[in-house]
């Protein structure tokens, strides 16, 4: 399997422009909406990324809270550490989702998106999470199903090829699909499950959908699975569809809220 590097500057912007797209910025709406934040309490970020989330956050508990961003790219947490400047009760450090750095019943809430889907062992994950978490204490889980992807196209099998060479660099592309009995195994009761539909009718550059057909096809070019070539027309097949008002892009997103028993 190989991996997509999210350590440097560059990956970093990346990152951070594509969470500033509407689609995404409906996604952390949702995300607050349902983690029902309120003055004082202490969450915990896992894969805090560049810090929007947590900039929401942390105006939402206000200065007698505490958000904690954990992410293993320094390049993402100094760029969170300037976006939230003006927030001295978040902070950021290096870590990863299976070996918490904070102690025991620490936090009343626990957020990750789009993180888990890369960690090998969700079991240790999820039980590290109910370690930091107060009894009561809430999680929200957001990762993609990737197998539910629909884009128009001439050549399905060109791009059940392209799909399959991405989901390469993923541990587990469907995720959701185990996540409520894992939670389950965890000591988690799961309150809340939801499907969030990224849809796009027309590529726009600065779009999810069009950072992420780019993505797909510069991964999956690179990935040795396609045929030369393969990746870039499948990109240009997509771009012509566009042009002509006949493009169409969904994935779904799922999101889980659930809260540790005890």
């Amino acid at each position: 399997m190989s991996r997509i590097d999210f350590a440097g500057e560059a990956a970093a912007r990346h990152v951070e422009e594509t969470y500033l797209t509407p689609d995404v910025v409906a996604q952390r709406a949702r995300t607050l909406s349902a983690l029902a934040l309120r003055p004082g309490e202490r969450v915990v970020d896992i894969g805090s990324g560049p810090g929007l989330l947590a900039h929401d956050m942390a105006r939402l508990v206000g200065p007698s809270g505490r958000v904690a961003g954990l992410d293993p790219s320094p390049a993402m947490n100094a760029m969170a550490a300037r976006r939230c400047a003006d927030c001295p009760q978040a902070s950021f450090e290096a870590g990863e989702a299976t070996a918490l750095p904070f102690a025991a019943a620490s936090f009343d809430a626990a957020v990750t998106t789009q993180v888990l889907e890369y960690v090998a062992d969700i079991p240790l994950a999820l039980a590290e999470i109910a370690r930091v978490l107060r009894p009561g204490g809430r999680v929200l889980i957001i990762d993609t199903a990737w197998d539910s992807v629909v884009v128009e196209t001439s050549d399905r099998a060109r791009n059940a090829r392209v799909w399959a060479a991405w989901e390469g660099h993923l541990v587990h592309p469907n995720l959701p699909t185990r996540l409520a009995p894992d939670l389950g195994a965890a000591g988690f009761e799961t309150v809340r499950i939801e499907t969030i539909p990224m849809v796009s009718v027309g590529w726009q550059p600065t779009s999810y959908a069009g950072r992420m057909i780019d993505a797909v096809a510069g991964y999956a070019a690179g990935a040795g699975r396609l045929a030369p070539g393969e990746a870039e027309a499948w990109r240009a097949e997509l771009a012509a569809l566009s042009e002509a008002g006949r493009f169409y892009f969904s994935v779904d997103r799922v999101l889980f809220l659930a809260v540790r028993r005890g």
